[in-house]
């Protein structure tokens, strides 16, 4: 039999570290505004569905006064402004945009699939993106700082 020596397998990144950072900042920037959102959206809907009212600004009331910014049955009200579906449709935006950092930071760092899911994941469930950005954000310094010499993809 003969022995045989492994050699430790280099750690390949897909970009530069200073690429890498730049994508780990714009996760995180995207991972705080769309759990802030995400928060507003459960309240958002916690109100709209147990007591039936949504967040206008401007409009009249079907008794002729005007408002200026409250929760109203959206039957009770015409024109104004939905807030409550402006924060439903940009934390869907939002959360396109963070998919997006998403997959530019899973790509540039190499990780397996299921590690892409699980940050995604960040943008679903209440309060677990600041819990993921934290994690991510920490993992990405490690493994930059414990391979400075890895070699790019290409």
């Amino acid at each position: 039999m003969t022995e045989q020596t492994s050699t430790p397998k280099v750690r390949r990144f897909a970009g530069t570290p200073a690429q890498i950072r730049s994508a780990a900042t714009f996760y995180k920037l995207l991972a705080y505004a769309t759990g802030v959102m995400l928060l507003l959206l459960v309240a958002e809907m916690v109100v709209k569905h147990f007591w039936k009212l949504e967040l206008f600004i401007g409009g009249t009331l079907l008794d002729g006064t005007s408002n200026s910014i409250g929760l109203v049955n959206r039957a009770d009200i015409t024109e104004g402004i939905n807030i409550s579906l402006a924060i439903l449709i940009i934390h869907g935006w939002m959360y396109v945009v963070y998919l997006l950092a998403d997959f530019r930071l899973w790509s540039l760092m190499r990780w397996p699939f299921s590690r892409f899911i699980t940050i995604a994941l960040g943008g679903v469930v209440p309060l677990l993106s600041f819990f993921m950005e934290q994690k991510v954000h920490g993992e990405v310094e490690r493994e930059l700082a414990s391979h400075p010499q890895a070699a790019k993809r290409y």
